[in-house]
């Protein structure tokens, strides 16, 4: 039995002085007869959600089950506990079966345009076979599917939309038909007004936000994970490109050069905004600290932050947090996370399912 001295954040406006797991469950009551207890003292939180993460996935494409693994294990060494995996050509279902190892909600493989995304990550069709294919990863994934909703076209030279709008929205019906949410790769501003229109759940990235698709993402509750720590990329992504593409090269930096503006006005709108670090392909694995600490940067308070990063994350995607009778999925810390998200770097230790990990 462990006890947790505590506090306890259990949500964000809720905490608790001290908490026992019993059975790998929390509980709040003290439990009655003898047993061996080990006591972990700190601030208690749920285990960090990475909203945007790629388990078996590297640069050239699908990796093999000890990559996979490694990735899984740094990001859970570094406190993630719950992943949601926004498109991998590896199958991870094996992770399931780890107890060792983060949850991982799975978006399926991406969908994009023909030649128009990174080889070797994505299923490539053309519009006319967008819709079976969403509905194909609509039942491959655990309740969501991704999109490449733009990417640079050679022949303009810049990002454009990679599907026409009514496709796009006959393929989100498709997969809420399906009972799966839709989210999408997004960089550029047109491929956000057209998601909108079509009724996307989320979009990634999301760098080509404007006043007018801020309103609409707005009203609709269309969240954002933004991923600030790839966006930093941006300029090594785009310089390449520079004498061939300087359209597209200026355009990049443009989005760079504006990233916590766009993600605050976002913030300051009602924009559901929620963390994620993109790691797989060209990304380290165990960075989602980093990304708490890139929204402080966009007007953030450490406790919105956090929030974005656990108990919201977790409620959004309909799992649980340190409720009562709960699988014990948390992260305790020396000092309080609400004042300073810097110790998020630093977990004193990682229980999952009940038992220390790390």
């Amino acid at each position: 039995m462990l006890h947790l001295t505590g506090p306890v954040l259990v949500g964000r406006e809720e905490e608790r002085a001290e908490a026992w797991v019993v059975g790998g469950r929390i509980t709040y009551d003290r439990p009655a007869g003898d047993h061996e207890v080990t006591t972990v003292d700190g601030w208690v939180l749920p285990g960090l959600v990475d909203a945007h993460c790629h388990v078996g996935l590297v640069a050239t494409g699908a990796t093999d089950a000890a990559t996979a693994e490694q990735q899984a294990l740094t990001d859970r060494d570094a406190g993630t506990l719950l992943i949601r995996d926004a498109g991998s050509p590896s199958d991870t279902r094996w992770v399931d079966d780890r107890a060792d190892l983060p949850r991982i909600v799975r978006a399926g493989r991406h969908i994009a345009r023909t030649r128009r995304y990174i080889r070797n990550f994505a299923w490539e069709v053309e519009p006319e076979d967008l819709v079976a294919q969403v509905r194909t990863e609509a039942r491959a994934g655990d309740g969501w599917v991704k999109l490449v909703g733009d990417w640079i076209d050679r022949d303009a030279g810049d990002l454009t939309p990679c599907w026409p709008a009514d496709v796009l929205a006959e393929a989100v019906a498709a997969a809420h038909e399906e009972g799966a949410r839709v989210t999408a790769h997004c960089f550029g501003e047109q491929s956000l007004h057209d998601l909108a229109a079509a009724g996307t759940d989320c979009v990634e990235h999301a760098t080509g936000l404007v006043p007018e698709s801020i309103d609409a993402f707005a009203r609709q509750g269309i969240a954002v994970v933004p991923t600030l720590v790839n966006i930093d990329t941006f300029p090594q992504i785009a310089e390449p490109a520079r004498e061939k593409f300087p359209d597209y090269h200026r355009h990049m930096l443009d989005l760079h050069a504006r990233r916590y503006e766009t993600v605050a006005a976002a913030r300051e709108a009602g924009v559901p905004v929620f963390v994620g670090t993109d790691a797989g392909g060209s990304l380290p694995h165990g960075l989602a600290g980093e990304e708490v600490q890139r929204l402080t940067r966009c007007g953030f308070s450490a406790l919105e932050a956090l929030d974005a990063a656990t108990w919201a994350a977790r409620a959004w995607l309909g799992r649980p947090g340190l409720e009562e009778g709960e699988e014990a999925d948390l992260v305790v810390y020396a000092a309080d996370p609400r004042t300073d998200v810097g110790v998020l770097a630093h977990p004193r230790a990682v229980v999952l399912r009940g038992a220390v990990v790390g």
